[in-house]
Order: structure tokens, then sequence, then C-alpha cells
């Protein structure tokens, strides 16, 4: 089973700039989107072959993850259950006979940390949320999740100790996260590798130079790390800020 995550920056522009192309040569499973930036009916996405999912923030142009299944599954839920943290469109849940997919856009704490205690907010109930599903059967959770969870996982930390995306709250909350019973399947794989980023600013030519972070990441329920066979960084696939990232499962 493969599974793909890409944080498209606007649906509607990354469809401009070769968004079909990836989507089809890649032939996932499940692909998630997230940063879709798109209201029903503002556009026309094509995917033969798939179920489409949509889960669009109240604010127009902002926001918003989408979910394409090749398999119908048994039931789709849109957020978490908690108003606060329900109007940005970051969640789509589907369920399927013996997992969940879970696919998420972690809220920014944007610059000078004006977010900084929402997003701890939303930390706790993500990953109440994700614990819930979890005694049930095993989660597959997918996305953009803001956050460069250890120095390895950007080029700079030094100079980055205090931004949002690599800040002691947010990494601590990923370490609790994942001590919950959650594996990085990336570093599960390929737990010294350096220099494979999945984020890139738009600034000071840094794709080009390759200075980036790690923040779009598929994790899994730890006692599903045996059936992963591959976890890859797509760097070669423009089209956006983010590249697309994967998860091959034995399943």
């Amino acid at each position: 089973m493969k599974l793909v995550s890409w944080n498209v920056n606007g649906i509607r522009a990354c469809v401009q700039k070769g968004f079909y192309d990836f989507f089809q040569a890649i032939d996932a499973d499940v692909f998630c989107i997230q940063e879709s930036k798109m209201q029903p009916g503002q556009a026309d996405i094509k995917a033969d072959g798939y179920h489409m999912y949509m889960n669009s923030a109240v604010r127009k142009g902002y926001s918003g993850t989408m979910l394409f299944t090749k398999q119908l599954p048994l039931d789709i839920t849109y957020g978490i259950g908690i108003e606060e943290h329900d109007q940005e469109g970051r969640v789509i849940t589907a369920d399927y006979d013996s997992f969940y997919v879970v696919n998420v856009y972690t809220p920014n704490s944007k610059e000078g940390l004006l977010r900084l205690d929402y997003r701890m907010r939303w930390e706790d109930a993500f990953r109440e949320y994700l614990r819930c599903l979890d005694a049930k059967k095993p989660v597959i959770v997918c996305g953009d999740m803001n956050v460069a969870h250890q120095e390895i996982d950007l080029k700079n930390p030094k100079t980055n100790r205090r931004s949002a995306g690599f800040t002691d709250e947010e990494r601590g909350k990923m370490s609790i996260l994942l001590e919950a019973g959650f594996t990085d399947t990336f570093r599960f794989l390929h737990p010294q590798q350096r220099d494979v980023y999945s984020w890139w600013s738009y600034r000071f030519r840094a794709r080009e130079k390759n200075a980036g972070w790690r923040i779009d990441y598929f994790l899994i329920s730890e006692r599903w790390k045996d059936r992963i066979t591959a976890a890859s960084i797509h760097t070669d696939i423009y089209g956006s800020d983010h590249c697309p990232v994967s998860l091959d499962l034995a399943i």
C-alpha cells in the first residue's frame, strides 16, 4: 500500500505547476493534501479512480485539507470534534477496515510565535484525538506537522532555536506524541540521514542551497512499524515550497 502526503501551498496554483504529473505517476492508494486553500466549487480537481474528500477553512483562501483514496472508506470525519480547532479545515480522517488514515495540517506558530499558545492547546487536543483512535485500531498520520523534531531535521538549527517550528515547546510536543505510541517512519528507516528536507523558504534561494526543514511526516502506530517497507521524501518534485513525502506499507 502506498500513501502520499503533500502540502501543495494552494491546489489551484499547484495544478498549474505539474501537480497532475506527479499525482498520476506516483499512483498512490491514498493521497493527502494540506494547505489546499480552496472552497468547494472553486475548481474542478480531476482524480479519476479516486474518491475525493475536502475539509475547507471557514476563511477563504486559507489552510484546508483534501484526501484522495482508491478504496472507499467505511467513514470520513472532518476535524477533531472541538469547535476551537475545527474552523480551519485542518484534519480529515478516513476509517478503513483495519486502520485509520489521518491527514493533518498543523497550525503554524507564526512569526514572533504569536500562535504558540494556541499551538500548544492544539497539540494536546490532537494527540488525545489520535490516542482515542489508536485504542480502536492502528493509525497512519500524515501531513505538514510544522515542526522539525531534531537538529538533524533542519539545515541551521542553531540560528533557528526560537523560530516557529523549532521551539523547545513544539519539539517537546512531538516527542510526547511519539512517546504516546507512534513512530516517525522516515527516521525509523533512516535514523542518521542528513540534508533531506521537505520544506524550503521561498527567500534567500533556500531550495537551491538546500537550506531546508523536514516538517512533513508519516507517523504510524508503533505496533505497525514492522510493516514499513519504504519512507521517502521526493525532493526532486517542485510545484510548492514543500515537496511530497510517501510511505509504503505491507498490508
